[in-house]
């Protein structure tokens, strides 16, 4: 639910060679138009890189093939869906593990489940979605508290201050996600900002060296990644022993302690969880305030919601779901933003969409980013405009996408929550102004992200 090297390598690329190294079939063509291989070895890698990212090479190729197409990874065929009546009709789809999960597991070389097969995979996940749940649940007012010292940090800025939102929001994720998963030894900045240098250095690196194969060329950057990674996950370790021993029950690691996993499959999904929920959340936030920023009209409208279902009290977690209008601005904020543009599946079954057979263990790739500005389905795709989430069909396109309903990812369900605490505090009392001249362009990775520092200015809502 994933640019790297010439700001290329995407974490989908890593999946693909991971599925079809852990899923050898034949090398037989499927019949779907596409690109022929550029090279034997490396199939069309090269092209992928020259377009700048896996999402910018799909929209090429469906806008030359149209929307069911095909292409090389190596000497194996690939197959992408590029409409949302495509999706519609592929019914084989893998839906025992979640997409975001496979990518990071597969990469940092965990199993997804819990080594006795679909049956363990499936029950392993329901307890990793029950954690985040209950996490949320029973530490909502530590979200609250954390959001209103942020808001109250921008309150105290003069008009004429430029606001940084992603250095300002990452912080306010990572210190939301390691509190709320791993307790409060996180409290202490000085922890904080050690857990994030290590996560960030994981999260760079994880799939920039592994498309072009520099990193395994590159001794020093090897050994700083292995370094990082193996520092973060002593402390998780450390952190779940600690736990352990206090009998704790009210964070995400507590939740997974009181299943049947083991200490390393808990660490883990420690790890996977401070990775993808602190990256998602962090960009639903920075997206969500720059595309508010940029309309007086919809932030005065997200405004009268809030205080018609909360006035002037601070939101709940059994009121978010009232507050209907900010669901949909955060729905069009992962479409516009097209937050995370590729998922993947591998074909279990052999299937078919349109005319074309889709082979079994063949790796399809959901082309998310294209969809979610497909004309064909959007009206006007490139404007943000919340509004058109009141129709019917944009709803049940977007939950078809697995942006909403059952198959949502549960670190976007996460983020979805900590945007609402966010957008409901700061927006009954600040405005939010875009600066003349700003000129945002996107970094198309596994979570789009800006591609360089995002600022805005706020004033006080008189």
């Amino acid at each position: 639910m994933l640019d790297f090297a010439i700001f290329a390598v995407t974490f989908v690329i890593i999946l693909v060679g991971a599925v079809l190294y852990l899923y050898p079939s034949s090398r037989r063509a499927s019949g779907i138009p596409g690109l022929n291989p550029t090279d034997e070895k490396d199939g069309n890698l090269q092209d992928i890189v020259n377009r700048g990212s896996l999402h910018e090479f799909l929209v090429s190729l469906h806008q030359e093939f149209g929307s069911v197409a095909s292409f090389w990874f190596g000497g194996r065929p690939v197959v992408s869906l590029g409409s949302v009546h495509q999706l519609r009709q592929h019914i084989n789809p893998n839906h025992t593990t979640d997409s975001f999960e496979t990518m990071l597991k597969s990469l940092l070389g965990y199993q997804s489940g819990m080594g006795g097969g679909a049956n363990e995979t499936v029950i392993r996940k329901k307890v990793y979605e029950s954690a985040i749940n209950s996490t949320l649940k029973n530490n909502f007012p530590l979200v609250l508290k954390l959001v209103e010292e942020l808001v109250k940090k921008w309150k105290s800025f003069p008009e004429t201050q430029h606001t940084p939102l992603c250095a300002h929001l990452l912080g306010l994720s990572m210190k939301t996600v390691t509190q709320l998963a791993l307790g409060e030894r996180f409290k202490d900045d000085t922890d904080v900002i050690s857990f994030r240098k290590n996560h960030d250095a994981i999260w760079s690196e994880i799939g920039k060296g592994y498309l072009d194969g520099s990193l395994e060329k590159s001794s020093s950057r090897k050994g700083h990644y292995e370094k990082a990674l193996s520092e973060m996950e002593s402390v998780l370790l450390s952190v779940a022993k600690e736990r352990k021993a206090q009998r704790k029950q009210t964070m995400f690691v507590d939740a997974l302690l009181q299943s049947s996993l083991t200490e390393r499959q808990i660490m883990e999904d420690c790890m996977v969880f401070t990775l993808a929920g602190c990256v998602i959340t962090a960009n639903l936030c920075i997206w969500a305030l720059h595309f508010l920023s940029t309309s007086e009209e919809v932030q005065d409208k997200l405004y009268k919601e809030l205080e018609e279902v909360l006035g002037s009290d601070p939101v709940t977690l059994d009121k978010i779901p009232q507050l209907r209008y900010c669901q949909q601005v955060l729905n069009e904020t992962v479409r516009t933003a097209k937050l995370t543009p590729v998922a993947a599946r591998l074909q279990e079954v052999e299937g078919k969409v349109d005319q074309h057979v889709i082979p079994k263990e063949t790796l399809v790739i959901y082309a998310l980013g294209v969809v979610l500005q497909d004309s064909d389905t959007w009206i006007t795709p490139y404007r943000f405009d919340p509004d058109r989430f009141e129709e019917d069909s944009a709803k049940k396109s977007f939950c078809l996408l697995g942006f909403s309903g059952n198959q949502t990812c549960p670190e976007l369900r996460f983020a979805y929550t900590v945007a609402t605490v966010l957008l409901s505090t700061l927006v009954r009392q600040l405005k939010l102004h875009k600066l003349k001249g700003q000129v945002m362009e996107v970094r198309s990775e596994l979570v789009s992200t800006p591609k360089d520092e995002t600022w805005i200015t706020v004033s006080r809502r008189s």
